[in-house]
């Protein structure tokens, strides 16, 4: 009978260090995914990870509701919220390899215009980035491409 109660409470230690494991696995997953948006500076930085590094984590929480992107070519393109969030993530992991830079164009306390320039071997591909402050977070609300 001893030896039963041992065996009774051991599994229940072993399931109740299991449950406590995985509610820690899930907490930790729930943190990842959310992303400091505090300043456009932390914003921006993240955007240029998500378009350039291939940064998965944050994607949705990076683009406003009413975002949308206009690519300037020969055959003018604009696309969606919902395509371009689905698009980065399947670039998920991919670097480009080009040269980064950033210039603020104009900021204010609600709002913030960036220019990204991405050096590419053969061409140039400049992104005009409008971020605006959604209460406690900044977010991408559109971006307009050119190709040079």
């Amino acid at each position: 009978m001893n030896s039963l109660v041992k065996t009774f409470a051991a599994a229940a230690l072993i399931a109740v260090s299991t449950f406590a494991m995985a509610a820690d696995k899930t907490a930790s997953k729930t943190e990842k995914a959310n992303v400091n948006l505090s300043t456009a500076d932390f914003a921006l930085a993240h955007y240029v990870a998500v378009t350039t590094e291939g940064e998965s984590v944050g994607v949705e929480q990076l683009f406003a509701t009413d975002f949308n992107q206009k690519i300037q070519a020969s055959n003018a393109q604009s696309n969606s919220r919902s395509a371009v969030v689905k698009s980065l993530k399947k670039q998920t992991g991919e670097k480009l390899n080009c040269v980064v830079s950033t210039d603020i164009l104009e900021a204010s306390a609600d709002y913030m215009i960036a220019k990204v320039t991405l050096k590419f071997v053969d061409f140039i591909k400049t992104d005009l980035v409008t971020l605006v402050r959604e209460g406690n977070d900044w977010k991408v609300s559109k971006s307009i491409n050119s190709y040079k």
